[in-house]
């Protein structure tokens, strides 16, 4: 049993670091939903020019949505009239990133990729979502228009589109409410926004993010990083990163102790950006779901320009680490050495991811 103090350390480690930066990420993940309407993102996402592309992916990047929890979102924003190749980049650009994964990404990859995640994540959204656009008819796999009335359902995987309700109009017939109770409205949005990211957001995110640590801590307390660092090194190193990535069905928080883990045994930065962008975007859940809502021929495009985009990136990553001398420290998960504040935030994580899952066994 020697093996278990070295994974327990690496792993309490790794959640250590992680902890306040998430908590603060997903506070400000449930404001950005309390206060984006679906009806506003819609007008900004219509059509096909590469405007709307681009808005598409800058909209969906900070959003707190996972890679399950997007496509019923993506969805609805298509039936409800938004273009193919804007859906396309904020399908990519929302799991790839957001406020909570940069906030993580930061505090166990460090500075160099809070930078670089989030730019490759807008870069290959874009590319992906213009190479759509391009393609003119769905491919014979028209979407219908949902009936008039529908409701968006909590946001759970899963579940219907994932925003909130639009707000009302600004000017109000018979006069606006006075200032007082605008402030409650805000307030209560707020306190909403915070409550969805605490309990709805936060039980998505934690088996994920659990089962991630653990990944994480196992490849830091036993991985061989002589074999690790050889095949993960260079092209064909990131090609592996890509195929690994497929099968894997998590978010961009999740798969941030991974990359940790992996810098860490010596895979090359290039490559480890590869399986940060790859494994939230490509997934077999999302394939499954492009092939029967667009069709073949737009399921091979989306993964040829994926492909294509993130290995271009990794190889630029690369040259950049190289040329630019940057150091990239990750997190090796050093216990000792956390805060006070790092242990109050991994304990109100914990209860409160013991909260949901008394409310899911109820439920």
């Amino acid at each position: 049993m020697e093996w278990l103090p070295a994974f327990a350390h690496a792993t309490l480690g790794l959640a250590l670091d992680a902890a306040p930066w998430l908590l603060l990420g997903l506070v400000l993940a449930g404001l950005l939903k309390a206060f984006l309407s679906e009806a506003w993102l819609v007008r900004w996402v219509g059509g096909e020019s590469l405007g709307a592309v681009v808005r598409a992916a800058l909209v969906g990047a900070p959003l707190p949505l996972c890679s399950c929890s997007v496509l019923p979102t993506a969805l609805g924003l298509r039936r409800q009239g938004a273009g193919k190749g804007p859906t396309l980049a904020f399908m990519i650009a929302t799991p790839e990133t957001g406020v909570d994964s940069v906030a993580v990404t930061y505090a166990l990859l460090g500075p160099v990729y809070a930078v670089l995640r989030p730019l490759g994540a807008l870069i290959s959204a874009v590319t992906v979502g213009w190479a759509a656009s391009r393609m003119g008819d769905d491919d014979g796999h028209p979407s219908a228009v949902p009936a008039a009335g529908s409701a968006c359902a909590t946001g759970r995987c899963g579940a219907g589109c994932s925003m909130p309700p639009p707000p009302p109009p600004a000017a109000c017939a018979g006069g606006c409410p006075p200032p007082r109770s605008r402030d409650r409205a805000v307030l209560a949005r707020t306190m909403e926004g915070v409550r969805y990211a605490l309990t709805t957001l936060w039980d998505d995110l934690a088996p994920w993010l659990g089962m991630a640590l653990l990944v994480a801590g196992a490849l830091s307390a036993f991985a061989p990083p002589l074999a690790l660092a050889s095949l993960g090194q260079g092209l064909p190193g990131m090609l592996l990163m890509f195929v690994l990535g497929l099968p894997m069905y998590v978010c961009a928080t999740a798969a941030t102790p991974v990359a940790a883990a992996l810098l860490t045994v010596g895979v090359g930065p290039g490559a480890v950006l590869v399986f940060l962008l790859a494994g939230p975007a490509a997934n077999l859940g999302t394939l499954g779901v492009l092939k029967r809502e667009f069709g073949g021929r737009l399921l091979t495009v989306y993964l040829v320009a994926l492909a294509t985009v993130t290995l271009l990136l990794g190889l630029l990553t690369e040259w950049l680490v190289g040329v630019l001398d940057l150091h990239i420290i990750p997190s090796t998960g050093e216990a000792e050495a956390a805060s006070p504040v790092a242990w109050a935030a991994l304990v109100v994580l914990v209860l409160l991811a013991l909260a949901g899952l008394a409310r899911r066994r109820r439920g």
